[in-house]
């Protein structure tokens, strides 16, 4: 006697694609994220009704070039409210800003 785990219904086919969003930063229907980056916070929850994994994926990689060239302590309230502009600026308004003086590094040929 099974619990019933484990088993796919054939009827429904598995969607390797998941939740669709208009994504705010390719302006075009794509995949979504499959929970909010930050449970219970407005951002949070505004970022995963309005952008797609492709474009996380491109926060991420400008997440870690803030932080670096900025050298922000995330232990702190002030770069945690700094890292979260940046954020909201980067899908929802002008972009984030490049740290002064950034010089991006020269991609390998």
């Amino acid at each position: 006697m099974g619990c019933g785990g484990g088993a796919v219904d054939p009827r429904f086919p598995e969607t390797t694609g998941g939740r669709m969003v208009f994504c705010v930063k390719f302006q075009k229907e794509m995949p979504g994220l499959d929970e909010s980056p930050f449970d219970g916070h407005p951002l949070g929850q505004r970022i995963y009704e309005n952008v797609s994994k492709e474009a996380w994926k491109l926060w991420l990689e400008q997440m870690k070039m803030i932080m670096n060239e900025y050298r922000l302590n995330l232990g702190t309230q002030e770069a945690q409210e700094f890292l979260l502009k940046q954020m909201e600026d980067y899908f929802f308004g002008e972009g984030a800003a490049l740290p002064p003086g950034y010089v991006a590094p020269k991609s390998k040929s």
